[in-house]
């Protein structure tokens, strides 16, 4: 496909300018006796064929526009895997539920087709709602990856000079407890020194004296218990005290030994040597993190054009674990004996695939919620952006390469904004499956 020399809409002094050195290019083809476009195309005096939305970013050859770009291009296609994993976690339950029909169909039926078989599968097997509870899920932001946008989108920041800071909890070393402490509350997550969680436990609870569980009890409960085994002994939610194991899947408070993971802040103002350091940063502190950021990931000063393309990156890379989950609720029984184990045996079967599918959907449900922000600054920012280095190039001396690079830039500004609206539309049609799919069982976290 042949590539063809820009010419950039301006007016006044502006177009003046550009058609001036557009037809000092026309002067230097005729002295070379060139009779196509391969000069041009050597020397970069083209615009490329490709543009933002077939995921190319290279379209001006200016490093601030092109980063831009460059998040434009990230945030769309994070958008797209992320709608891709809704409607790959979707068709699983809709196979764990034995629907069938549901191949081709669009993201929005195929959430109303799979609530509509859930609800039907809770309805024959539950007494009453089925609850589902977790804690939000962890979500990390690279820090170098904040930190190398900012220095391919603003010449001014050098890069490996500078880093991106944390505001939020980030995983630290050693070394570092000390000045979170001074900045911060020092938070680890591990083994419970002597199995005493003086936190939050996740994971097994062991209650040699009855006590209560906030998960699902496996032993005797002394009072209510929604599910019991074949030997009478309690093996779901007690609405009274248990004593045995507490399975606190999505975390609570463990009164006895935590032998699951326990999140504590240290009374010694030292980690265990074997549990994980992480540091809640007061809203004042800048602080740099070794490791991954929770919460928002504070760039190093850049300029005003470069400030959205720099979020957005940082944003479109965002990973996200699915939570743990507890999921409470209390089996129909319809008196016949035989019946009712075969059914509660394949409803467990079926919870054990529905765990994993809706922990996931939930991740993606995060990472879709700060795609979304991203995706609607980067669309209010793009004029701006591309404008700014437009001006600055008219005040200078640059030469005809800069010049038909800009105007290349400005001949995608309506992608730009095609491509953030695509983003924000898938966004938007997957937070609302994901909605569909949660609504009437998420209980809280």
């Amino acid at each position: 496909m042949q590539n063809h020399l820009f010419w950039p809409s301006v007016g006044g002094r502006a177009q003046r300018r550009v058609l001036g050195l557009l037809g000092a290019a026309a002067l230097l083809t005729f002295a070379t006796s060139c009779e196509d476009n391969a000069i041009a195309e050597q020397c970069g005096l083209t615009c490329p064929v490709d543009g933002v939305l077939e995921g190319n970013a290279s379209i001006s050859g200016l490093s601030n526009v092109d980063a831009f770009f460059g998040a434009v291009v990230s945030v769309n296609q994070a958008s797209i895997e992320l709608e891709n994993s809704v409607v790959a976690e979707l068709r699983g339950i809709a196979g764990l539920l034995g629907l069938e029909g549901t191949a081709e169909l669009p993201t929005a039926e195929l959430a109303a087709a799979v609530k509509a078989g859930l609800d039907a599968k809770f309805a024959a097997n539950v007494e009453g709602n089925l609850n589902v509870r977790f804690q939000p899920p962890r979500c990390q932001a690279d820090l170098e990856v904040t930190a190398t946008a900012a220095a391919q989108c603003d010449a001014s920041v050098t890069p490996g000079s500078v880093r991106a800071t944390c505001s939020g909890s980030c995983e630290i070393s050693v070394e570092a407890q000390a000045e979170c402490q001074a900045n911060g509350t020092l938070e680890c997550r591990g083994q419970a020194p002597n199995l005493r969680c003086e936190g939050t436990c996740q994971g097994s609870c062991q209650l040699e004296a009855a006590a209560a569980c906030e998960g699902v009890c496996n032993g005797t409960c002394n009072g209510t218990c929604s599910s019991e085994n074949a030997s009478g002994q309690c093996n779901g939610t007690c609405n009274g005290t248990c004593q045995g194991t507490c399975e606190l899947s999505a975390g609570g408070n463990c009164s006895q030994s935590c032998e699951g993971e326990c999140t504590y802040t240290p009374p010694s103002g030292t980690c265990e040597a074997s549990a994980q350091a992480s540091c809640e940063f007061n809203a004042d502190a800048e602080a740099s993190c070794s490791g991954k950021c929770e919460g928002e990931v504070v760039p190093p000063e850049v300029s005003a054009e470069c400030k959205a393309s720099v979020e957005a990156k940082a944003k479109a890379e965002l990973v996200c674990r699915p939570p743990e989950l507890d999921i409470q609720f209390q089996f129909r029984v319809t008196g016949d004996a035989e019946a009712d184990a075969r059914a509660h045996a394949e409803f467990r079967a079926f919870l054990r695939g529905f765990r994993g599918r809706f922990a996931a959907l939930l991740a993606v449900q995060a990472r879709l919620q700060a795609l979304g922000s991203a995706s609607a600054n980067l669309g209010v920012a793009a004029e701006g952006a591309v404008q700014q280095s437009f001006n600055t190039i008219l005040r200078s001396d640059a030469n005809l390469k800069a010049t038909i690079g800009v105007g290349c830039a400005l001949g995608q500004l309506s992608a730009v904004g095609e491509a953030t609206q695509q983003a924000a539309g898938r966004v938007q049609t997957s937070v609302a499956a994901v909605a569909t799919v949660s609504s009437g069982i998420v209980s809280g976290s």
